[in-house]
C-alpha cells in the first residue's frame, strides 16, 4: 500500500518541478527545491520501509530511538503542509459550488497564489496545476501511513522477541459466497454513485441537490447494513464460550489502538454536522439527510471496531490430535462398512472424502494398519464396533460451531468489501461534507474547511486500515 501511494507522490513531485519550470521566472528557487528533495526523501523512506519495517533494533538504541521518532515527526509535519496547500486549492471551487445550490450569503476574499507571469506552455501548466489538486489526498495518506509504520518501528526498539511460530492461514473463497456477492453490489453500486455525484455537483442547484440526495441515501442504505451485520456477528460472539486472549501482543494492541484513532476523524466530521443541523436557521431538503448519515456513521465504526477488536482477540480454537484423525468404520467379514459417510473423516466437525485407504477404529479393539493392515485383524466373521451417542453429539455440536464460523466469515467478506466501498468516495474527490453548505454557514467557511481537510485523511485511512484487519478476520476464523 505505501508503495502506491509513494508512487503517487513522486508523480505529484514532478508536477510540481513542470510547473516550477514553466513558471521559473517569477517563482522563488524554493518552490523547485522542494519537490526534488522530497522525491528523494520519499524514495530513501521507502526503501528503508520496505528492508527494516519489521526489523526489532537492539544496538545503538538511543540514537535509533531519536531518528526514527525524527522522521515520524518529519513525516506529520508534511502532512499537515500537504493538507493546508489542499485546503487552498479547494476554497475557491467549493465556494463555486456552495453559491450554484443558493448559499450566496458566504462572503470571503481569496488570494489564489497564481503566479505573476504567463506560462510557457498553457497546455502542460494547465495540466500540472490540475493534476497537482488531484493527487494531493494520495500525498496526505502516504505521509499518514509512512508515520504510522515508522512509530510502530520506534515503538519495537528495544523489545525482546518471543520466539515462537506463527501459522499462516491462507484466504479461501469456499464458504464465503453470499457476503462476497452482496459486498460487490455494494462495491459496484458505489462506483456508479461516485461517478453520477462527480457529474452532477456544481452543474446547477438541481443537479446539485439530488447528487447529495443519491449520495446520501446509498450511503444510509449500505451504513445500515453494516450495522446489521456487526450486530450479527457480535451476538453470535455472545453466544460461544471461547475465552479471549489477553496476553501481550504489540501488533495487535497497535491495530486496535488505530482503529479507535482514525476512527475519531469520521465521529469529529460527524458531530459536526450533526451540530449544525441542530443549530442552523435554514434546513434545505437535502440537509436532513446528512442526520441519519452522521449517526450512522458513528454507530457503524462503534459496532465494527467492536466486532474487529474481539475477533483479533479470540483464541483459536484447538482441535485434539485424536480428534483429527478420528474414523469410525464397521468391519464384517474382511469389508469395510462406516457408520458415517463411507471413508469419511472427521475433522473439527466437518466430513471430508479419503483417498480410499482403510481407516482405522476409533474406540475398538481393532486397529489395523492402513493400506491392507486391516485385514490381518479380521479372522472373527462379525466385528462390529459401536461409537456412543455422545461421538454423534460431539460431531453434531461442531457442526453448529461451523455453520456460525461460516456466518462470520461472509460477515467479515462483507464488511471487507463495503469498507473498500466507503474508501472510494472520499480518495476520489466525493466529499459531500464540503458540498451541503450547512456547516460552512454555522461554523465558517475557512474552519470548516481546514477541520474537514484534518479529518478526512483519518477517515480513509481508517477504511484502508479496517479492510485489512476484516481479511485479516476472515482467514482466521
Amino acid at each position: 500500500g505505501i508503495t502506491l501511494f509513494a508512487v503517487i507522490t513522486l508523480i505529484l513531485d514532478s508536477f510540481k518541478i513542470g510547473y516550477y519550470i514553466d513558471f521559473s521566472n517569477c517563482l522563488s528557487p524554493t518552490e523547485g527545491i522542494f519537490p526534488v528533495t522530497h522525491a528523494v526523501h520519499t524514495i530513501l523512506q521507502v526503501y528503508f520501509l520496505w528492508c527494516h519495517a519489521k526489523d526489532v533494533i537492539q544496538s545503538f538504541k538511543t540514537l535509533e530511538r531519536f531518528g526514527v521518532i525524527h522522521s515520524v515527526f518529519t513525516n506529520l509535519l508534511l502532512w499537515t503542509n500537504g493538507v493546508l496547500t489542499e485546503s487552498k486549492h479547494q476554497l475557491n471551487e467549493h465556494k463555486e459550488r456552495l453559491i450554484t445550490l443558493g448559499f450566496g450569503n458566504i462572503t470571503i476574499v481569496l488570494d489564489d497564489h497564481a503566479p505573476q507571469c504567463n506560462c510557457t506552455t498553457t497546455t502542460l501548466c494547465s495540466i500540472f496545476s490540475q493534476g497537482i489538486y488531484y493527487l494531493y489526498p494520495f500525498n496526505i495518506e502516504y505521509h499518514i501511513l509512512a508515520s504510522t509504520m515508522l512509530y510502530v518501528l520506534w515503538k519495537n526498539i528495544g523489545r525482546k522477541v518471543e520466539h515462537h511460530q506463527q501459522h499462516k492461514t491462507p484466504f479461501k473463497f469456499h464458504g464465503i459466497t453470499v457476503g462476497m456477492i452482496f459486498g460487490l453490489i455494494v462495491l459496484t453500486s458505489t462506483i456508479a454513485i461516485v461517478v453520477v455525484y462527480l457529474i452532477q455537483i456544481g452543474r446547477s442547484k438541481i443537479k446539485s441537490e439530488l447528487a447529495l440526495t443519491m449520495f446520501y441515501l446509498h450511503a444510509i442504505f449500505v451504513l445500515a447494513l453494516m450495522c446489521t451485520a456487526g450486530i450479527v456477528a457480535l451476538l453470535i460472539y455472545r453466544l460461544e464460550d471461547r475465552s479471549l486472549d489477553n496476553s501481550k501482543n504489540p501488533a495487535r494492541k497497535l491495530d486496535a489502538e488505530l482503529l479507535v484513532g482514525t476512527a475519531a476523524g469520521s465521529w469529529l466530521l460527524s458531530w459536526g454536522s450533526i451540530l449544525a443541523i441542530i443549530c442552523a436557521q435554514a434546513h434545505p431538503k437535502y440537509t436532513w439527510y446528512n442526520l441519519p448519515y452522521s449517526v450512522l456513521v458513528i454507530i457503524e465504526k462503534y459496532i465494527q471496531n467492536l466486532f474487529i477488536i474481539e475477533s483479533i482477540h479470540r483464541e483459536q480454537e484447538k482441535v485434539n490430535d485424536d480428534i483429527k484423525t478420528l474414523r469410525i468404520v464397521t468391519v464384517s467379514r474382511g469389508s469395510t462398512l462406516s457408520l458415517a459417510p463411507s471413508y469419511k473423516e472427521i475433522y473439527n466437525g466437518r466430513a471430508a472424502h479419503d483417498s480410499g485407504e482403510v481407516p482405522c477404529l476409533f474406540k475398538g479393539s481393532i486397529c489395523g494398519r492402513e493400506n491392507g493392515g486391516a485385514k490381518e485383524e479380521t479372522s472373527q466373521e462379525n466385528i462390529s464396533v459401536m461409537h456412543s451417542a455422545s461421538d454423534f453429539s460431539f460431531y453434531s455440536r461442531n457442526s453448529v460451531t461451523n455453520n456460525k464460523r461460516r456466518v462470520l466469515k461472509n460477515i467479515a467478506a462483507f464488511l471487507f468489501l463495503c469498507n473498500l466501498s466507503l474508501w472510494i468516495p472520499p480518495a476520489f474527490g466525493c466529499r459531500p461534507e464540503y458540498d451541503n453548505g450547512l456547516e460552512e454557514i454555522v461554523f465558517g467557511f475557512e474552519p470548516w474547511i481546514i477541520v474537514v481537510n484534518l479529518a478526512m485523511p483519518f477517515s480513509i485511512f481508517y477504511r484502508m486500515h479496517s479492510a485489512a484487519s476484516l481479511f485479516e478476520v476472515n482467514c482466521k476464523t
